[in-house]
């Protein structure tokens, strides 16, 4: 469903992003793990169609991120921190424009915004302006507005940033029943915790390089180390 084969962005002399290949199937929660500047979001916004590759795909359900980026759209709820919201719209209207960009209207919007609505907790200020929303409340919209009109592949670049114990449940309960329903999940995180809740499969990306790849028990195994963060810091250290 989700696909990078030999994906590469330069910027110039730099390499962000170096012949990455990883694969998500329909059904499993994959986290992708990295430092800061390790190529995470650039490869990423290749697949979201926001950059250009230099070499190599990205691709979702077959469909190429560089040459059929609006089929590409059609099928992927991407969220990214740096995306933000019209201030002047309430929730529930921004719900209700995005669903309808995508093709939803009438009725079928109508239902599919307050499913929405219901899933992330977001009844008590649905109608509240976005400018107006607390960090958090925010985030929680960035997501429903994402997935609201139902996409088979997710991709979540820090689904869980500024959010309380409590909001973070419900991502957590989002992703479970995504995976269950057959979508596609891609993350990335810092939050150890969070993979170790969620993920089928993990990659660890290090200076845009895929330096390993499988279950938390299978990276623990390699490294003998007892907790996935242990783990992370070894495999960055020996890839370095």
């Amino acid at each position: 469903m989700i696909e990078f084969d030999r994906l590469t962005k330069a910027y110039g002399d730099f390499l962000a992003v170096r012949e990455l290949s990883l694969t998500v199937r329909p059904g499993e929660v994959y986290a992708l793990l990295g430092a800061n500047g390790a190529g995470k979001t650039t490869a990423l916004r290749c697949l979201a169609t926001l950059l250009r590759p230099t070499s190599g795909t990205a691709r979702i359900d077959g469909r190429d991120a560089a040459t059929e980026p609006l089929e590409v759209r059609r099928r992927l709820g991407f969220l990214a921190a740096s995306m933000g919201l019209y201030q002047r719209l309430t929730a529930r209207e921004l719900l209700r424009y995005f669903v309808e960009l995508h093709g939803v209207e009438g009725d079928a919007a109508t239902a599919r915004v307050e499913e929405v609505v219901s899933l992330f907790d977001l009844g008590p200020f649905a109608d509240r302006l976005c400018g107006k929303l607390s960090t958090g409340q925010r985030q929680r919209v960035s997501i429903a507005r994402a997935v609201v009109h139902d996409p088979p592949a997710l991709v979540l670049d820090e689904p869980t940033l500024g959010l309380d114990v409590l909001s973070g449940e419900a991502i957590f309960r989002f992703i479970d029943g995504a995976r269950a329903r057959g979508r596609a999940v891609l993350f990335s995180t810092h939050q150890m915790s969070e993979v170790e809740l969620l993920a089928d499969r993990v990659g660890i990306i290090s200076a845009g390089r895929l330096v390993a790849e499988g279950t938390v028990e299978e990276l623990l195994a390699r490294t003998g180390e007892r907790s996935l963060s242990r783990a992370f810091l070894r495999m960055v250290e020996e890839a370095a």
